[in-house]
């Protein structure tokens, strides 16, 4: 492992509103520089009310004008969603004021239901079907302008803002390798083909003008504590927020409670275990040796943490805790 980062939806409590969520996004993000976290990435959802950072680069803006030296990531801009131009421009902006801090992750999903979609201007039913096209789009804006080039970024022209693929299928995987870009997949909510993913993308990367090898990174959440039922205590607002969502019924996170097995029904208890597979939860113990299974499974370059919890002081303690653990493992062979 060469880096580790922090992946930030910016939550929205229960009883709190926006504002709140990314004052404590900032605060967290500073928290992370110290903690020597090279990135802190934000995502792009749109119509979630537990959700504050649906306004990626403006969130991103935020947080590096608030910060010194970690690197800001969209983790991701949902494409489909946007033209490239747009995107170029607010990144390009971003770069422009924030030089050699700036990293644009894309991912394929709308990150949002279709109506939702319909409201961005885009057509949920084509959208995706151009996101290979969109992808070197995107990357031509953001190359030096050629000669009789019609339409440029400003800013973006010239600034080759890093590009990374995101995604949780084996479709990002392939278009990464193919385009030779780094890639992340998004194991802390659908795990199920992490390791084919991560197989593929080496396999048939493509050394490109972007990356002479692959560079690959994983998510996983991470709830740490003091004991392990307090670790896992607190991952009982995610398993809730999870709940909501599959009932269709989205709202703002909700405190811990004390019994795991008093959230959601069985069959809804099986589905999160499954959606959440790849979690490190519990005491520094019980966290670090979860760490270290996955890091030697997977063998990732960039290890990316998340994890949604209610006490913002309880999250500070946790990705401090998860800091530490990683710091020591930087460089060190899995």
């Amino acid at each position: 492992m060469q880096a580790y980062s922090l992946l930030d939806l910016s939550p929205i409590t229960e009883g709190g509103d926006a504002g709140l969520a990314l004052r404590n996004s900032l605060d967290l993000a500073r928290h992370a520089e110290k903690l020597g976290y090279r990135r802190f990435w934000m995502a792009e959802h749109h119509n979630m009310p537990g959700v504050a950072s649906a306004a990626t680069a403006v969130a991103l803006g935020y947080i590096a004008a608030g910060t010194e030296k970690i690197r800001v990531a969209a983790g991701g801009v949902m494409l489909p969603n946007h033209s490239p131009l747009v995107i170029a421009e607010q990144f390009g902006t971003l770069a422009a004021v924030y030089p050699e801090r700036v990293d644009l992750g894309l991912g394929r999903a709308p990150g949002t239901d279709g109506a939702t979609m319909m409201a961005l201007r885009r057509d949920p039913t084509t959208a995706a079907d151009h996101f290979p096209e969109d992808v070197q789009e995107l990357l031509h804006l953001l190359e030096p302008e050629q000669p009789g080039q019609k339409v440029r970024a400003v800013p973006g022209a010239g600034l080759r803002v890093p590009v990374w693929l995101l995604g949780s299928s084996l479709y990002s995987a392939q278009l990464a390798a193919a385009l030779g870009l780094p890639f992340a997949f998004a194991s802390h909510f659908a795990p199920a083909m992490l390791d084919q993913a991560l197989h593929i993308y080496r396999e048939r990367f493509e050394p490109s003008a972007y990356l002479d090898r692959p560079y690959a990174a994983a998510a996983i959440n991470v709830f740490a504590a003091d004991m392990d039922a307090e670790g896992r205590r607190l991952m009982t607002s995610i398993e809730q927020q999870f709940v909501a969502l599959r009932r269709g019924t989205p709202g703002q996170l909700k405190p811990p409670v004390d019994d795991p097995e008093a959230v959601g029904s069985p069959s809804e208890r099986m589905q999160i275990a499954q959606a959440l597979a790849e979690t490190a939860v519990g005491g520094r113990d019980s966290v670090a040796a979860w760490i270290d299974g996955f890091l030697a499974r997977t063998r990732v370059d960039e290890l990316i943490v998340t994890g949604a919890m209610y006490d913002h002081a309880a999250r500070l303690k946790s990705f401090r805790i998860a800091g530490e653990i990683l710091a020591e493992r930087v460089g060190q062979e899995g």
